[in-house]
């Protein structure tokens, strides 16, 4: 086995013919965006995200972990496996967005109904959408926010809450977490699923045929 820089990785599979690279960000009994197989599905849910990359005849999933080398070094090295060629079952961006704005909301009333402790507004760190040019400005308002409540989910905290305020506030974030996932996916997604569309469009319904535009119907 070597290692072959990521960059250099890609480049082989779009000479391979690579039609797209698919975000999956499964957690446990949720696998989103995985389409098997067992070997792959496991890894990829403990690392908590994988991509597929989808070639002719074939899919292979690459599933991240950190590469640690001495004091100085610190980066992330992606395993390459065998993945299923199937399309995987993520909501379209438009459901995910819906899905995502009520998961928001029942969040913000089951937190407010939580009194805890009095403390300081924590510091969340702005990131990157994570979207590169070319993508529809609906898929990247969308990764935005999924970026931002996923730093948020990062830095919530129990301390100072009774047994029964944990319970209450667990269940929130969890339906916010599951929401946030779908929806960064469905965003990720969205230059995949705008492409079909289009292509959608440009074809002709089936059984229908063109004709010239100097042809006229033939009478009987």
């Amino acid at each position: 086995m070597t290692d072959t820089p990521l960059r250099g990785f890609l480049a082989d599979l779009r000479v391979e013919g690579m039609s797209a690279l698919r975000l999956a960000l499964p957690a446990a009994g949720d696998p989103l965006g995985l389409t098997g197989p067992p070997p792959f599905n496991m890894a990829a849910v403990d690392a908590g995200q994988a991509a597929t990359a989808v070639l002719p005849g074939r899919s292979l999933g690459l599933v991240p972990s950190p590469d640690r080398r001495g004091s100085s070094y610190s980066g992330v090295r992606w395993t390459v496996m065998e993945a299923g060629s199937a399309t995987p079952d993520v909501p379209g961006l438009t459901d995910a967005e819906h899905a995502l704005t009520t998961a928001m909301l029942s969040a913000t009333d089951a937190l407010l109904s939580v009194e805890g402790p009095a403390r300081g507004q924590p510091s969340i760190k702005t990131t990157d959408d994570g979207l590169a040019p070319g993508y529809p400005a609906r898929a990247h308002r969308v990764a935005a926010l999924t970026a931002r409540l996923a730093s948020v989910l990062r830095v919530a905290d129990e301390r100072g809450l009774t047994s029964g305020q944990i319970a209450v506030r667990n269940e929130a974030l969890r339906d916010l977490d599951r929401a946030v996932r779908r929806a960064r996916v469905a965003a990720h997604h969205a230059i995949i699923e705008a492409r079909h569309s289009s292509e959608s469009l440009r074809t002709p319904p089936s059984g229908s045929r063109s004709r010239p535009d100097n042809a006229h119907p033939r009478g009987t």
